[in-house]
């Protein structure tokens, strides 16, 4: 069941998306060649503690790091290590935090120096995807209307969506009802 957040609810989930949207932004300043995953974990780790949040991630379900990092043909849910960026390279970095009672949780995909067009069109589909899934977000619409504005946009541009995952709800819980396909 989905549970309803009052104005007090939402501040503090505001609160935790900030840190995970600055913490981001410090990482994001971080990808090039020759950086490892493991750095931006470690930088991503001080940055929140810096702040008086928790790294959401790090211990959830056995994960042994603060941020995923996912290289390339890595889907989702890669472990921090050492594993130098490359030029060429797409990184999928996802952050969560704990603050105050609620967490935070959003996820960033970078391109690593110059990469292919193939990779270009990839993050211009999935931007774009994202923004349209963004408008259909509003009070009386449904699930529905947002999964397939972003499905539709991604299958129109020759490519697919992953179906073994899904997006969801946030508050007290890190993943909360409800899922959207």
């Amino acid at each position: 069941m989905i549970e309803l957040k009052n104005k007090e609810q939402l501040g503090k989930m505001r609160a935790a998306g900030q840190i995970v949207a600055e913490t981001l932004e410090v990482v994001k300043e971080m990808v090039k060649p020759g950086v490892t995953t493991e750095e931006l974990d470690r930088v991503a780790e001080q940055h929140i503690r810096k702040c008086q949040a928790i790294p959401a991630f790090k211990g959830y379900n056995g994960f042994p790091a603060t941020l995923c990092t996912s290289v390339n043909e890595e889907v989702v849910h890669g472990i921090p290590g050492l594993r130098a960026l490359k030029n060429g390279d797409i990184i999928s970095i996802d952050c969560g935090v704990l603050y105050d009672g609620y967490y935070g949780d959003s996820a960033i995909t970078l391109p690593v120096g110059e990469i292919s067009l193939e990779c270009q069109k990839l993050l211009k589909v999935c931007e774009e995807s994202l923004k349209l899934g963004i408008a259909q977000a509003f009070k009386g619409n449904r699930l529905f209307d947002i999964s397939y504005a972003i499905q539709s946009h991604v299958e129109k541009n020759g490519m697919s969506v992953v179906r073994d995952y899904v997006g969801h709800g946030i508050g007290r819980k890190m993943h909360e009802e409800p899922q959207i396909p």
